[in-house]
């Protein structure tokens, strides 16, 4: 996943996407505001309403051109760090963190689970003692049921999409298929992207977090308080770091 062209109409397509209640979950999550790192932040809307809540934030991402598009946005009176790292690889950070986040179902772009595990080490280093991870990702029902041959589209003067999504080869994964159509002012620039997300069951993710030393807390779904049902879309997940490290 490259997000070559993507980023410049991302905004755009996410323009109904629900920052504000995972904003209110990761506020709700955590005893104090204190300093937070948003992993795969994107263009930093998440970042930035932490920010506005009073929180410290880093943000990092995969792409430069999603981190052009954040640093854009944010305004001299709420600085926030931008940086270029693979969340598998987050350096120069070790104990610095009393929270980490990974919204928006960025988990699910690890195609393995040793990327899943590297990721959650990675994290039990930035973050202080008995500090917070917070991550949602896409249920087996959702990968499984809800995406495979389905299409989504939409339609407007500046930006119109066509989204296909089919099952992958691996074991609850998808393959995203997108085109986007971008109105230049003269002609329509197209854009293609392939996405490919996996999941695993709840029970898997509790294990990966508890051999990399975090205890799992609960699972909530679909921005509630309870807890999934067999046909839930989005899952929640609040961990922390344990005390003693589990070898």
């Amino acid at each position: 996943m490259i997000y070559q062209g993507f980023a410049s109409v991302y905004d755009e397509l996410m323009s109904h996407a629900p920052y504000d209640q995972w904003t209110k979950w990761i506020e709700a999550s955590l005893p104090e505001k204190g300093r937070i790192l948003d992993l795969a932040c994107g263009t930093g809307e998440i970042s930035i309403r932490l920010a506005e809540k009073g929180f410290e934030v880093t943000g990092i991402d995969l792409s430069e051109e999603m981190l052009s598009f954040a640093q854009q946005k944010v305004s001299s009176s709420q600085p926030i760090l931008f940086l270029q790292q693979d969340m598998r690889e987050i350096t120069g950070f070790d104990g610095q963190f009393d929270a980490v986040v990974i919204c928006c179902d960025s988990l699910n772009y690890l195609k393995t689970k040793n990327d899943v595990i590297e990721t959650f080490n990675s994290v039990f280093r930035v973050l202080k003692s008995e500090g917070i991870l917070l991550f949602d990702v896409h249920s087996s029902f959702k990968i499984a049921e809800v995406f495979p041959d389905s299409t989504f589209a939409d339609q407007d003067e500046d930006i119109s999409y066509i989204w296909q999504s089919f099952a992958g080869s691996d074991e609850l994964s998808v393959i995203h298929d997108m085109s986007f159509f971008v109105w230049n002012g003269e002609a329509y620039d197209r854009f293609d992207e392939t996405h490919e997300q996996r999941t695993f069951p709840v029970e898997e993710y509790e294990e990966m977090l508890k051999s990399c030393g975090f205890q799992l807390h609960r699972v909530t779904a679909d921005f509630t308080d309870t807890e999934p049902s067999a046909q839930s879309e989005r899952l929640f997940f609040k961990a922390q770091k344990s005390k003693t490290i589990v070898s």
